[in-house]
């Protein structure tokens, strides 16, 4: 059966056309990322790696989608953009691939694009992914702000205004569009703060780029390692991120490299 293969910035941004389609998406390859292609109908995934991160994180969704026979592959984020699905399919190099890819003939060191290829042969999943848990969260209260915690920008709503939100997504804009820094349905949201993972930075600084476009609009933004929590939880943030890169409006308002995020969110 042929099937087209679709290269996309983000799975929070899919419409119809995605189903049965190979899905080549700029997101990182964790369990919310996997759980939103799967559940869009999508044939099989190549997503990004994120630098893996804290407990494999930003590959953690290759063995979920594995139990339901669906095929998914990373490429490493060294040699694409976060964020950028087209970039991918241009330049990604497969760093991981679950049982279900390889039984395709996907395997490390492969090109996104002949990968891309192989994929639209493999088996389709046999069943639909679990249900994903709920991926909001409120932390309390700083000041006269609620803190909330995010799994994806995916589930921000129009009550965020005013709120530090601490994002589980990468940080990085999608297929470098300065209006998807922190918008919902095209309308930008006006955040207290907003803290997002750097999926390793990767190459081209692609994980840092939506730092400088918040700070355009006044937001103070700052990433935390994705060594130190894991990408697709904002709780995990909380808990244990380190930030690794802040925006001028967050350095301002005393958010400091190698700090805990919990301490910049406790000055705020």
């Amino acid at each position: 059966m042929a099937r087209p293969i679709l290269a996309v910035e983000s799975v929070t941004e899919l419409g119809d056309n995605v189903r049965g389609a190979v899905l080549v998406a700029g997101s990182h390859g964790g369990l919310i990322a996997c759980y939103l292609g799967a559940s869009a109908g999508a044939h099989a995934l190549i997503l990004n790696d994120a630098g893996v991160g804290l407990d494999g994180a930003g590959v953690a969704g290759l063995a979920q989608l594995d139990a339901i026979g669906m095929a998914v592959a990373t490429v490493s984020s060294l040699s694409a953009r976060i964020g950028d699905g087209q970039d991918s399919l241009a330049r990604g190099v497969i760093s991981h691939a679950n049982r279900a890819a390889a039984r395709a003939g996907v395997v490390v060191g492969m090109q996104a694009r002949e990968a891309a290829c192989l994929l639209c042969l493999a088996s389709p999943a046999h069943s639909k992914p679990l249900a994903y848990a709920d991926a909001r969260c409120k932390l309390g209260m700083r000041g006269s702000a609620e803190v909330w915690a995010l799994d994806s920008v995916g589930k921000l709503v129009p009550e965020d205004d005013g709120r530090i939100l601490l994002i589980g997504s990468h940080g990085g804009l999608h297929g470098g569009r300065p209006d998807s820094a922190l918008n919902r349905n095209a309308r930008p949201v006006a955040a207290r703060a907003a803290a997002f993972n750097d999926a390793g930075g990767g190459i081209d600084d692609a994980g840092f780029t939506r730092l400088p476009e918040l700070d355009a609009r006044g937001v103070a933004a700052v990433t935390v390692s994705a060594a130190s929590a894991r990408i697709g939880d904002g709780r995990s943030m909380f808990e244990s991120g380190l930030v690794s890169r802040c925006n001028q409006a967050a350095l301002i308002s005393g958010a400091r490299v190698g700090a805990t995020l919990r301490q910049w969110v406790s000055t705020l």
